[in-house]
């Protein structure tokens, strides 16, 4: 099974998130997942079974109880697959930012009282505050 296909399913990627705060028992896995999902104690440890055979979760027993952690290796995969498309959000995430550090520099600016005009590169054409500006 490729990973995305063990991702896709909600519940698996729920358990996958409960893994990520630290190890916990089968009982407290499907008590969280019972809750949010409604599904039965059957279903939840066909979940944390499918997990175990795809390798993204491993377990160990201590005593009558079984240990589930997450497994990173399988998640590396993803991220490396998924590597090829950060160049599609990682320029708009970027350009957030620069909008984001040119309004507090605005706010800034208007705070303190000073009546500095916008640089040009915060002006159209017409000399007017971009949109950007405005808001």
């Amino acid at each position: 099974m490729h990973a995305l296909d063990i991702l896709g399913d909600p519940v698996r990627r729920r358990i996958l998130e409960l893994l990520a705060d630290g190890e916990r028992t089968s009982g407290a896995v499907t008590d969280v997942i019972r809750a949010e999902f409604g599904i039965s104690q059957p279903a939840v440890s066909q979940h944390l079974r499918v997990l175990r055979d795809s390798g993204f979760a491993s377990v160990r027993a201590e005593g009558t109880r079984r240990l589930y952690t997450v497994e990173p290796a399988p998640l590396r995969e993803v991220d490396a697959w998924l590597d090829r498309f950060r160049r599609f959000w990682e320029q708009r995430l970027d350009a957030l930012g620069t909008e984001l550090a040119r309004g507090k520099r605005a706010r800034r600016t208007r705070a303190g009282g000073a009546t500095t005009r916008p640089d040009r590169s915060d002006t159209d054409a017409s000399g007017t505050d971009s949109p950007t500006e405005r808001t």
